[in-house]
């Protein structure tokens, strides 16, 4: 049995997968309705509109049911409700539990696994990251993922849970280079929408690309990550997925802003992620001009195109 705490588009689109691959699922939400609809309905209008889900798919609205139920629990919500979700946790897991987050974000209390161990008894943590998206997964396409943990026990059991015939999953033990990256991935999405934004073409953009790749690598190695895992799939493989889609809420960001629109909400995972990365790379004396820039433009500092300028103005035997 597999837990998903979340029923937003990720989580019920993975749990969907898992289901139908035969693996008993329950997911978890805090609204009875969504619960109902998923357990009876087998669909979540809300969060994943025309999906129809895995007729075997549970879900329920009590915490500590899913808990005592699953032993692999699988967080997968907004950065903004981790640290109260997984005090809520704490109260009804054990040592027992493995935890697995799929946050591509960081908040300011730290990585999701920082926040998992500090607040919970449970110590056999991992993060799963990488370029799938909900809607692929919904559409049974072929995706891949990657699942990082200092324990074998962990990575193995998440791949025996979720690899099915479209998704497959890759193990790694570098659980905070694959946090790292796929938080930097969302950032570096919200600065290819302010690119595409003002119209830059296909060569400034691959420019941008391996600009972007550079700048998490030098941040996720000081910070005690892998150089590696920022050319797989958490990194590489995430930043060509978000930088150019437009499902991306990051990406959407970044372009409504370069063309002079007032978006709804001017937050997204991506910003959340790069406020909370910036004074760390002070702190750690990196370089990190690009997320400098797209936190101006979203803060409303700087224009696009001055940063872009302030970009091509930097050394570039530093970049």
């Amino acid at each position: 049995m597999i837990g998903i705490v979340g029923a937003g588009a990720w989580g019920t689109a993975l749990a969907d997968v898992v289901a139908r691959r035969g693996t008993p699922t329950l997911v978890w939400t805090d609204s009875e309705e969504i619960a109902k609809e998923i357990t009876d309905k087998h669909q979540n209008e809300r969060f994943l509109p025309g999906a129809a889900l895995a007729p075997t798919l549970r879900a329920t609205a009590d915490l500590a049911k899913l808990c005592a139920a699953a032993p692999l629990l699988l967080l997968a919500v907004s950065s903004p409700r981790v640290p109260a979700i997984v005090r809520a946790l704490g109260e009804v897991v054990t040592g027992r539990h493995s935890v697995v987050h799929a946050i591509g974000s960081q908040t300011h209390a730290g990585r999701v696994s920082e926040i998992v161990r500090r607040e919970t008894p449970v110590k056999r943590i991992g993060v799963v990251a990488g370029p799938a998206l909900a809607k692929d997964l919904a559409a049974r396409r072929p995706c891949a993922i990657v699942a990082a943990s200092p324990f074998d026990g962990v990575t193995s059991a998440v791949r025996q849970a979720l690899e099915a015939p479209t998704l497959r999953v890759y193990r790694s033990s570098d659980l905070a280079g694959v946090e790292l990256a796929s938080a930097l991935t969302g950032a570096f999405a919200v600065a290819f929408g302010l690119a595409e934004g003002i119209g830059l073409g296909t060569g400034p953009r691959a420019v941008l690309l391996c600009r972007a790749l550079a700048e998490a690598t030098r941040l996720g190695v000081a910070s005690g990550g892998r150089e590696r895992t920022f050319y797989g799939l958490a990194g590489l493989g995430n930043l060509v997925v978000r930088a150019s889609s437009e499902a991306s809420d990051d990406y959407q960001l970044g372009w409504k802003l370069a063309r002079g629109e007032t978006p709804a909400r001017r937050e997204t995972e991506g910003t959340r992620a790069a406020q909370a990365l910036v004074p760390i790379a002070r702190s750690l004396g990196v370089r990190t001009p690009m997320l400098d820039g797209l936190t101006a433009v979203v803060a409303g500092k700087v224009t696009v195109r001055d940063m872009i300028t302030r970009l091509m103005d930097s050394e570039a035997d530093q970049e």
